[in-house]
């Protein structure tokens, strides 16, 4: 899937590399004056990765509820929760958000594996009243984020992001398109995403981009984003978790799962896990000493066995050092403990890596 957005990158000279299946900007002046953007004011992104789906009628909560791990049956219009698309083994399949309209569920999920998640979502669709749809042709998004993005917001469209709850949304009109404002953060400042009809999203984004520009922030392009968002935690689907992987390992329980909403595909696994209290692996924070970053798959050894694999990687301009995730064996999975990889050392920062702190965390609300 290309982006809708690729004439605008190209006119401000952006480097592209491939994130989430998807050919997007990686830089447009330098990753470190980005990174340093969205620290100090505000930044806007394109989102074009995402598959979008929508679920009708009388019932969709009571099937989705019982196919995600989401709490989807207290959700009233305008709220929204992040979840997960398990197999009956409690593996993820999709990272799936949802958002309650009037009359519709919207769902947000990831375009390189939309086909696997719609066979998924529509197999077990057989007496409930409802009717799934593919609208991943029809929307596409960008998103802003920083300190000042609730300036932005106000300026744009009015919509008051602060008195939005995390994932609640609401209706705007920006450059003249009728759009949708999701409150969510990618990388643990206060932002939102922006949902537009595809044909119009240029329109939004250059709205945004004199909004951005007036608040002293720019663009920023997803390699900066990507050390952002694993400096504050944030986990990313096909990379740091995927059908490989339950939930507890990738530390998602804290974020993704309702321990109160009843039965669900995978849940027997998700429970049987947390009675039970032990991984035998998890996901770590790790720092690089290496001059050239670790691929995802680069093995971690200790003692000349294998103990774990890198996640993903990237460069901090906070820390002049390559960070990253990677699952370990909880034998080696130590603050601390240093493994060796082709190319340097990786020392372990945090173990188990925590979750974001800003984010949705339907387990302590319940």
């Amino acid at each position: 899937m290309d982006t809708p957005l690729q004439s605008k990158h190209e006119a401000r000279h952006a480097r592209f590399r491939n994130y989430f299946g998807v050919a997007l900007p990686a830089e447009y002046d330098g990753a470190a004056a980005e990174w340093q953007r969205a620290r100090e004011s505000v930044v806007l992104f394109d989102t074009s990765y995402h598959a979008a789906f929508t679920l009708t009628g009388p019932d969709r909560a009571r099937y989705l509820n019982a196919v995600t791990s989401g709490d989807i049956r207290g959700l009233t219009p305008g709220r929204g929760t992040p979840g997960l698309l398990l197999n009956a083994q409690g593996h993820i399949l999709a990272e799936l958000d949802t958002f309650a309209e009037e009359e519709r569920f919207l769902l947000l999920s990831h375009a390189m594996v939309a086909s696997q998640t719609y066979e998924a979502l529509d197999k077990f669709i057989i007496m409930d009243d409802c009717t799934l749809a593919d609208a991943t042709s029809e929307w596409a998004t960008c998103a802003v984020e920083g300190p000042r993005a609730g300036e932005v917001l106000a300026t744009a469209c009015r919509a008051p992001l602060d008195t939005l709850p995390l994932f609640g949304h609401q209706a705007a009109e920006i450059g003249g398109v009728a759009c949708r404002v999701l409150r969510r953060s990618h990388f643990d400042q206060q932002g939102a995403e922006i949902l537009a009809p595809r044909a119009a999203i240029g329109r939004v984004w250059d709205a945004l981009a004199g909004a951005v520009n007036s608040a002293g922030g720019g663009p920023a392009g997803w390699d900066a984003i990507n050390a952002l968002r694993i400096e504050a935690g944030v986990r990313w689907f096909g990379s740091d978790f995927d059908d490989k992987v339950i939930p507890h390992e990738a530390g998602l329980d804290q974020t993704h799962i309702s321990y109160t909403k009843g039965c669900y595909t995978g849940q027997e696994i998700v429970e049987r896990v947390r009675s039970r209290g032990k991984l035998n692996r998890w996901l770590v924070r790790l720092e690089f000493t290496g001059e050239a970053p670790p691929e995802r798959g680069t093995k971690l050894e200790a003692s000349g066995k294998s103990w774990g694999e890198v996640t993903s990687c990237a460069y901090s301009p906070g820390r002049k050092a390559y960070i990253g995730f990677g699952y370990l064996r909880r034998e080696q999975g130590a603050v601390g403990t240093e493994l060796a990889y082709a190319g340097g050392l990786a020392r372990v920062e945090e173990s188990p890596a925590s979750p974001p702190r800003n984010y949705f965390h339907p387990a302590s609300c319940d």
